[in-house]
Formats: C-alpha cells, sequence, structure tokens
C-alpha cells in the first residue's frame, strides 16, 4: 500500500556500509543511461558538478557518455543537454551567490536538463525550495524517491522522475508514498450487506446560492460504494438536492439529529455557509457525534481544537489550512509537510492537505503522500467529491488515517479515467469513482 520516501538522513543511513565509489560509479552510470535514452539525438552533453558525491556522479556520467561517442564537458555553450549535479540530497536552505549563478546558468541555457538525484536547490527532505532553484525535465534519483521529489514546491521542478537501482538494501522511512493498492482495504459489498451496512452516510451542508457542494458531496459518497446517503440542508436548498440527488434521503438542518442516528460516517461542511447558525451547528455536531466526521470548507471556518468523541478527518486545501493556523497561504504552499504536521499538532486528529501532492498526516504518524491525478483536479466542486469519497470510506469502517489516503488515490485515479482532458468538471470525477475502484 505504501512506497517508501527518503529523506537525507535515512539515505544516509541506507549507504553506511556501502563502498561510495563503487556507488558513485552506479550513479554516474545511471544517469548516463538516462541521457541516452530521452535525448538519443544528443551530441554535445555538458554538467554543472559541485564538489560532493552528487558532482561525482555528474562526473562519472560525463565519463560514461564520452565513452559512447557524445561530446562532452563542463562549458555549456552549445550543449545539447545539461547535466544538473550541483547539489544532492544533504542540500537544505538557500544556495548562496556563486551556487545561484550556476543554477542560472543551468535555467539559462534553454536546453533540456537531467538533474542527478534532484534538481539542485530542492530540499530531499520537505519538498521546501528557499531560493534559486533547477528546472530539470528529467530526474534520476538513486535507490527511491525522495520526499523533496513527491511534495511541492520541490515536486514542480523535477519533471520526468526515474529510480535507478544502485545496490542499496530498503530501509523504513518516516513518510510513504500511498500506491493503488490501499483501495483494496475499502470493503466491498457483501451478500449479507444491507443499505446501512454498506456504509450509511449524512452530508451535512448547502445554504443558498451553494447547494451544489451538498450535492456533489453526497453524489460522490453513492459513487464511493456507499449503500445510504442522507443529507441535511437549508430549507431553501431542498427543493435543489431533491431533484438533483434522487437516491438519497433528504432533510431541512432542523432534523439532522434524526438523521445522525442512522449514519456510521458524517460529511459535515460543504456550502454550508458560516454565518453565526452554521458555525453553532458544526461545534455541536463535532462534540456530540460518536461517529466519524470529515470536515470540509464552511465547517474549517473558525474551527477551535476539542476533546472530540470519536475520529474527525480534517481536509483543507492551501488557504483553509493557513487560517486555521493563523498563517499565510503563501508559507503554506511553501512548507506542506511543515504545515499539516502544524494542524495535526493542533487539533489531534486525521489532517488530509490537498493539492497535487494531496499529503495526510496523524498523530504520532509520519505523512502519507498521494501523487495520483492529474491537473484536471483544479476545477470547482473537486475537494466536496473528495470529501464524499473519505465519508464513504469512514462509514465502511476503514481507519480514518487510511480512509483519507484511500480517497486521496480513488480520487486521483478517477481524475485519470476521464476520457478528457479538458474541460474537467466534479460531475466527471463522480462518475469515474466506480472504475476508479476497481
Amino acid at each position: 500500500m505504501f512506497a517508501p520516501l527518503y529523506t537525507a538522513d535515512e539515505m544516509r543511513a541506507a549507504e553506511q556500509g556501502h563502498d561510495v565509489e563503487e556507488l558513485m560509479e552506479r550513479a554516474g552510470r545511471a544517469v548516463a543511461d538516462a541521457v541516452l535514452r530521452h535525448y538519443p539525438d544528443a551530441q554535445r552533453v555538458a554538467a554543472v558538478c559541485g564538489g560532493g558525491a552528487n558532482g561525482g556522479d555528474g562526473r562519472i556520467a560525463l565519463r560514461v557518455l564520452a565513452e559512447a561517442g557524445r561530446e562532452t564537458g563542463e562549458d555549456l555553450m552549445g550543449a545539447d543537454v545539461v547535466i544538473d549535479a550541483l547539489f544532492g540530497t544533504g542540500f537544505h536552505g538557500a544556495p548562496r551567490d556563486d551556487a545561484v549563478a550556476a543554477i542560472a546558468r543551468i535555467n539559462d541555457a534553454a536546453v533540456p536538463v537531467v538533474a542527478v538525484d534532484l534538481p539542485s536547490g530542492v530540499d530531499a527532505s520537505s519538498g521546501e525550495v528557499a531560493g534559486a532553484v533547477v528546472g530539470a525535465d528529467v530526474t534520476v534519483t538513486m535507490h527511491a524517491p525522495k520526499v523533496g521529489l513527491a511534495v511541492a514546491p520541490g515536486r514542480f521542478h523535477a519533471g520526468v522522475v526515474e529510480v535507478a537501482d544502485i545496490g542499496l538494501s530498503g530501509g523504513a522511512t518516516q513518510h510513504r508514498r500511498i500506491t493503488d493498492e490501499i483501495l483494496q482495504l475499502v470493503p466491498r459489498k457483501r451478500a449479507q450487506d444491507t443499505k446501512y451496512t454498506a456504509g450509511s452516510v449524512l452530508v451535512v451542508g448547502g445554504s443558498p446560492g451553494m447547494s451544489g457542494a451538498v450535492c456533489l458531496a453526497a453524489e460522490a459518497a453513492f459513487r464511493a460504494d456507499a449503500g445510504y446517503v442522507a443529507v441535511a440542508t437549508h430549507p431553501d436548498v431542498l427543493p435543489v438536492v431533491e431533484a438533483r440527488v434522487l437516491e438519497a434521503v433528504k432533510a431541512p438542518l432542523d432534523r439532522v439529529d434524526e438523521l445522525a442516528q442512522r449514519a456510521s460516517a458524517v460529511a459535515l461542511g460543504p456550502g454550508l455557509g458560516r454565518g453565526d447558525d452554521a458555525r453553532a451547528l458544526v461545534r455541536r455536531l463535532l462534540a456530540k457525534l460518536e461517529v466519524p466526521v470529515v470536515v470540509d470548507a464552511d465547517a474549517l471556518f473558525d474551527l477551535e481544537p476539542d476533546d472530540w468523541p470519536a475520529a474527525r478527518v480534517l481536509t483543507p486545501h492551501a488557504g483553509e489550512l493557513a487560517r486555521l493556523l493563523g498563517r499565510e497561504s503563501a508559507w503554506v504552499d511553501a512548507h506542506r509537510l511543515d504545515a499539516v504536521h502544524e494542524a495535526v499538532e493542533r487539533y489531534r486528529c486525521v489532517v488530509l492537505l490537498k493539492g497535487a501532492d494531496t499529503i495526510v498526516a496523524a498523530p504520532g504518524e509520519g505523512a502519507l503522500v498521494a501523487d495520483a491525478g492529474t491537473p484536471a483536479l483544479a476545477t470547482a466542486g473537486s475537494g466536496d467529491v473528495l470529501t464524499g469519497i473519505v465519508a464513504a470510506f469512514l462509514a465502511k469502517g476503514v481507519d480514518a488515517r487510511l480512509a483519507a489516503a484511500a480517497a486521496a488515490v480513488a480520487h486521483g485515479r478517477a481524475a485519470e479515467l476521464v476520457p478528457h482532458s479538458r474541460g474537467v468538471v466534479a460531475t466527471d470525477l463522480i462518475a469515474a469513482l466506480p472504475r476508479a475502484l476497481g
């Protein structure tokens, strides 16, 4: 279900006891092989090499490429491809002035760039970028992917990532990437199931002008294989929900406690609004409900930590998380791992930070990173769909952390299965969910 994502310290531990020169030889050959495969017509290959092992890998790559008949050197003028071997996994912080100039030379060469291990300027352990950074077209990373290649903003500079086997054995890592196999944890409907035992979801949300959010969450919960979905919404929104979500039971918000009695999980917040009444309802339900609750959208507004009686899953995007932490959105975007762990510490529950690299974290656990999906997920209502999926998986009895992780994968797979790449809307994701779940 999970694949390792290495930090710099974890890579150093994995390399202990191995011959450094032998590792560098294998790494350099892997880089040269990638250049030849990706750019077979390149006649001249240049490299910018640092003073450490990463630079050694780059120099070995040049030697192997020269043996293969390519013209090589460290002068970027006239190069068809540039190898970025300036910094390795040990880099952190902002590059010094001389390195900034070297990074600028690489980026200004206006030719394909192949990075060794990760683009120079990216922190391997966090994905943070504190200054100048190389924009790579291909990254050849040794042994296994690094955290910085999976977590933004680092991932946006890596291009195509290839993993090179250099003879190291696997090891435990704090952070891990979520694989499609996690969907096997989501129970299928059994012959003896009823609509309630297959997963009963209550969606609480919707207000005038925002009826779509609650409809999308409810529809997504059904398509994520919940057996029963009820919707508690603003009375003025009921006609819309009645017309749109045919299979769901609907009732005004003043009947939410009645509907909650049959729910095995609750989705709270889509389109709910942020008025005093809505905020009071959120606080009351979170304090009272003894079933798992996914907390999204308006329910995250002005949310205070509490000793909740059951599992809670918060699903903010960067702006919502920034507001919860009293920070700027730009800070969250630049420090995604730190931000999600800060939220976990503050709220003592599972937190799913949405984005191209959806990050799931829980108290006492490392981060789980889901990188499935396409840019098509950047569409209105996509988050409401994710909320419905999380709620369905919670209703089926999946552990909160794993339900959030599995939902992120299902959400991404659905985006990949939509037959068109442009003009994707949230309802396209819902329609693809059954195939995404296999």
